[in-house]
Parts: C-alpha cells; sequence; structure tokens
C-alpha cells in the first residue's frame, strides 16, 4: 500500500515509455494510458514483474474521449484505491498541411487528442490526487513557444497546454502541483514499439546546431518528470520547463 501510483499518457511509445520507465525503476506502480494496444501490451510487458508488485497496468484509453478517461480512472481507483501523478504526455504530431488546406477534423483531432485530453485527465483524476497531494506534469512543446510553418492545430494546443497548466495550479492548490514540460527536439526511434523501432538517423550538424551539443534524448525528459514530483520540487508550481538544449535561446541569422 506504500507504492506510489502513476498514470503515463500516451505510455507506450516514445517519451511517455521512456516516463513510465523511468518512474518503474523507482519503485512505483505505473499505469500505461495508451490508445496503440500493440504499444501498450509490449510496454507492459516490459515493466511487468518485481517481487511483492504489481505488474504494470495496461489500459487503452483514448484521452479525447470523457468515458475512456473515466473507465481508465476508475479501473485505476479500484486496482490501488490511490494515484500520486499524473502525465499527460499522449499527444498527436502536426500533419504539415497548409492553413489554407487543413481540414478542420484534423485540426478538431489534435486539439481534442492534445488538450482536451489533459483536461479531462486532470477533471476526473483530481478527487484521488487531492488525497495524496499529489503532481501533474503535462508535456508541452517547445511549438507553443515558437513555430515553424503548417504547425497551427500542434501549436495551438501546445500553447493551451501552458494556458491549463498555470490556470490547474491555481484551481487545484495546494493539494496538487501542476507543471509543464516543453521539449525540444527529442529523438525517439529507439522507443517506439517494436515494430517501428529504428536507429537514430542523426547528423553531426544536428547536434551542433544545439548548444547543449546533443539532440535531446526521451530520458532527459524523464528526468526532469523526476525531479518535479520529488520533494525538492514542493515548492514549484504553475511553471513551464523548456528542454531543448537550448535551441529557443539561440539567435539564427541567415548567412
Amino acid at each position: 500500500m506504500d507504492t506510489r501510483v502513476a498514470i503515463v499518457t500516451g505510455g507506450g511509445q516514445g517519451i511517455g515509455r521512456a516516463i513510465a520507465k523511468a518512474f518503474w525503476e523507482d519503485g512505483w506502480q505505473v499505469v500505461i494510458a495508451e490508445v496503440d494496444e500493440e504499444a501498450g501490451r509490449e510496454a507492459e510487458a516490459e515493466l511487468a514483474g518485481g517481487e511483492g508488485r504489481l505488474q504494470a497496468l495496461f489500459v487503452q484509453t483514448d484521452v479525447a474521449d470523457e468515458s475512456s478517461v473515466q473507465s481508465l480512472i476508475r479501473q485505476v481507483d479500484e486496482a490501488f484505491s490511490r494515484l500520486h501523478l499524473v502525465v499527460n504526455n499522449a499527444g498527436l504530431g502536426f500533419p504539415g498541411v497548409p492553413v489554407e488546406e487543413l481540414p478542420t477534423a484534423a485540426w478538431d483531432r489534435i486539439l481534442g487528442v492534445n488538450l482536451r485530453g489533459p483536461f479531462l485527465m486532470a477533471k476526473h483524476a483530481a478527487p484521488l490526487l487531492r488525497k495524496t497531494r499529489g503532481c501533474i506534469v503535462n508535456i508541452a512543446s517547445t511549438r507553443a513557444l515558437m513555430s515553424e510553418p503548417n504547425t497551427e492545430p500542434y501549436s495551438a494546443s501546445k500553447g493551451g497546454v501552458l494556458a491549463l497548466t498555470h490556470a490547474l495550479a491555481v484551481s487545484l492548490g495546494p493539494d496538487v502541483r501542476v507543471n509543464a514540460i516543453s521539449p525540444g527536439w527529442i529523438e525517439v526511434s529507439e522507443w517506439k514499439k517494436s515494430s517501428q523501432r529504428a536507429e537514430p538517423d542523426l547528423r553531426p550538424i544536428d547536434h551542433a546546431q544545439h548548444p547543449a551539443g546533443r539532440v535531446g534524448r526521451p530520458e532527459d525528459i524523464a528526468e526532469v518528470c523526476r525531479f518535479l514530483t520529488s520533494d525538492g520540487a514542493s515548492f514549484i508550481t504553475g511553471q513551464n520547463f523548456v528542454v531543448d538544449g537550448g535551441m529557443t535561446i539561440k539567435m539564427i541569422y541567415a548567412e
């Protein structure tokens, strides 16, 4: 009963899988809320085992669907009767379609997963999190702060995540702390489900353009999640942590 419980949405692949693994290694019970059954089952099997501990729990979840989120929270409550952390990581990328040609349905789906999803998770997880004085960590993006062409729905959704973060921090405090992480370029090829896993295809220039000297790894984001849920971060709420190897503070001039 002393084991802390975390939900990681989109925990079957990429950054979410690295976060789920990090908390499992720290002794947490991790619930993998993932819409992709293949990825979710695979991540669950990877984290299964441990003497005296329940196996990792995969719950197929569409975070944009309120009934699916309600079912997830109900299953967590029934299985553990407690919840200490929600990592809102599930997200859809940008379609790369010019704004004049972007289908409204694509806009709605991306906003549904990326912004409605974290809202629904907070709404339904809040009662359990209040009991444990838990945390929410929202995975935003540097796209909330800067853009490339044809990224309108993704950028808008991640900007909304930052606003949602500080609003929730005020509404749920002091019982629940809420923070965001904005990753930059994070190479996830090795963290995909096995049927899509690949070796990273990175050039020296890809690393060199980062002031930190390299492209990011999913483990970089997991480490910040660890800090934000630690006692050392107990005075931090409503904040956004940019983890991008310094790219958003770099002035770039055409030559």
